[in-house]
């Protein structure tokens, strides 16, 4: 709220004088700056709030933000980037040593930079093939770093390959030589592991060296991408992302499963391959 509030450009203005052209000018400042259209409508909702408030309390005559124009939020077919195999290796082949696991485990477990960020070593249960997911990093108001449970507590045990355990087993013997289970996998300042800021400028390095223009974010999608790629149904995929309800991960990823064109295609297909096979094999049999 105070974030959206502070970056209207008529904070000055006195409510008597407010006039629609100033949402307008401040939404149009918004778009330019560039921010995404789902940052603009949270502000925008945020500072409608007071608004609307500012009505209850007689402050304005009516809703100067009613005929206000949002831009439009992409749909996820269209807005979601999702980085390719050879993106991902260069970008595991150039980070820092001791970033390289972090970009890991957002590529192959689909964890969200809160998440990888609070992973102790403890965590990694290497034996059984997991990762426990119980908590993340955030930055609260004033900039203090903050250990809180995971988004929409999505506690959760990723099941995770072998290739991913041994970069983490090599993290972990070339920055944390104590293997303190307690210890933070990506140590910070102090006592504290990473947060946004300090995994933000590793990421820019990262993506800079690696020639690849796409956010952090979107390694969880390609982590899904190859999940449904693999055939794994709707709850599998839910579960390992830790989103609150099969629901959510439709909304979010419907697109990259096949429809119901696309099954019936595969599946004539098959039967077509298994047709020649049979035929081919009836051929060599009389040849014979």
């Amino acid at each position: 709220m105070n974030l959206a509030v502070n970056s209207a450009s008529f904070g000055d203005v006195a409510f008597a004088d407010l006039k629609p052209s100033h949402i307008e000018a401040w939404v149009k400042w918004m778009r330019d700056k560039p921010l995404e259209a789902s940052t603009i409508k949270t502000r925008f909702n945020n500072v409608r709030a007071v608004i609307r408030a500012a009505i209850g309390d007689r402050f304005l005559a009516h809703d100067i933000s009613a005929k206000a124009t949002l831009p439009r939020r992409p749909k996820n077919a269209e807005a979601m980037k999702i980085p390719t195999p050879a993106e991902v290796g260069e970008l595991l082949r150039v980070a820092d040593d001791h970033f390289a696991a972090f970009v890991a485990l957002c590529g192959f477990a689909g964890m969200r930079l809160g998440e990888a960020a609070a992973l102790r070593v403890g965590d990694i249960k290497f034996l059984a093939k997991e990762i426990r997911i119980e908590r993340q990093v955030q930055r609260a108001n004033g900039g203090a770093v903050e250990i809180r449970p995971p988004k929409y507590g999505s506690v959760r045990t990723v099941y995770v390959p072998d290739e991913l355990l041994h970069v983490l087993s090599e993290h972990i013997r070339s920055n944390l030589p104590d293997n303190d289970p307690d210890q933070w996998m990506f140590p910070g300042q102090g006592e504290h592991p990473l947060h946004q800021n300090s995994v933000g400028y590793l990421w820019r390095k990262a993506r800079k060296a690696a020639g690849v223009d796409f956010v952090l974010h979107d390694l969880r999608h390609f982590y899904t991408s190859g999940l449904i790629n693999e055939n794994c149904d709707v709850v599998t995929v839910q579960r390992a992302l830790g989103h609150s309800s099969p629901s959510v991960t439709l909304n979010t990823y419907a697109h990259l499963w096949p429809n119901a064109n696309d099954r019936t295609r595969n599946a004539a297909g098959r039967l077509f391959q298994a047709a020649l096979s049979s035929a081919a094999d009836e051929l060599r049999t009389d040849s014979q």
